[in-house]
């Protein structure tokens, strides 16, 4: 614990501990860094519901439990989420070993279940309305959160050093807005949309591309890929885009493999938000 050994905040933490779903997580947002996160709490034996809104935007749909919204369901490395459409079914899905996937936009209905643990991985680079009397445990992903007031932690989730350190106190890096670089390529290797419109993919995830090939169309402008290697992301078909936004991304290493399985980084976050609930029990439970 980087940040030393320092209490949780008082209060309506520790009163809620008594009264919560013991081991329930709930996971605002289904997208790649969440499913890594959902992935590890569910195979330590967590119970785990993620919320998502009626159209998710996830660009690695492959490895990504919001998928389960348009598909009815979603395997990723073993493991099975599946579209619920109540709080009561959720229920019956986590106890039977799935990931449910509920769409919740703000999480209320999910938070009826009394959770354990919140943890907001919906990376909007600020906070949509999450509490720190959510639940017993609150942790938050990325910038846009104060541990120790809006949430009990936070994770970091800026690639470097302290990727996945967890945050006791203060907030995480501030966003760049510069996308992770892969063998030297940052913003070339990311999909923009050329216009405003209704997005169409015209190869799929974990297809090989060169650089200048058409992989997608918004409209009648087509989009093309800035570098060779795989296509690693693509939004889904039928979403309505605006010029300038992320539709899709290339992996140039060139490897379909990394397409189909959890990043390096959603596993890093993931062992961070591990720790994090393991570290909040232990200062509940000593008190």
């Amino acid at each position: 614990m980087a940040d030393g050994d320092s209490l949780l905040p008082q209060g309506q933490l520790s009163s809620r501990y008594t009264s919560c779903t013991h081991n329930l997580v709930v996971i605002r947002g289904a997208g790649d860094l969440a499913t890594g996160v959902a992935h590890r709490l569910h195979r330590s034996g967590f119970l785990v519901l993620m919320t998502e809104i009626a159209q998710p935007r996830a660009l690695r749909r492959a490895v990504s439990f919001a998928s389960a919204v348009y598909e009815g369901s979603i395997t990723v490395e073993g493991v099975t989420a599946r579209l619920v459409r109540s709080a009561g079914e959720a229920l019956e899905v986590v106890r039977r070993s799935d990931v449910a996937v509920l769409v919740d936009p703000d999480a209320r209905e999910a938070l009826t279940l009394r959770p354990e643990v919140l943890v907001d991985a919906i990376m909007a680079k600020r906070n949509l309305g999450t509490r720190a009397d959510d639940a017993a445990i609150v942790i938050g992903l990325g910038p846009g959160f104060v541990a120790g007031g809006d949430v009990h932690l936070v994770v970091e989730t800026a690639r470097g050093h302290s990727l996945g350190r967890v945050i006791t106190a203060g907030s995480a890096e501030a966003d760049t807005g510069v996308p992770g670089s892969i063998l030297g390529y940052a913003r070339e290797r990311v999909l923009w949309s050329p216009a405003d419109g209704v997005f169409f993919g015209l190869r799929r995830i974990g297809e090989a591309v060169r650089a200048g090939d058409p992989v997608a169309r918004v409209g009648h402008a087509l989009v093309y890929a800035g570098v060779g290697g795989v296509l690693r992301g693509l939004l889904h078909d039928g979403l309505a885009v605006r010029a300038g936004e992320k539709v899709g991304d290339v992996d140039p290493r060139g490897d379909p493999e990394y397409c189909a399985t959890i990043s390096d980084k959603a596993r890093a976050v993931a062992g961070g938000v591990l720790e994090g609930i393991l570290y909040a029990r232990r200062q509940l439970t000593a008190r």
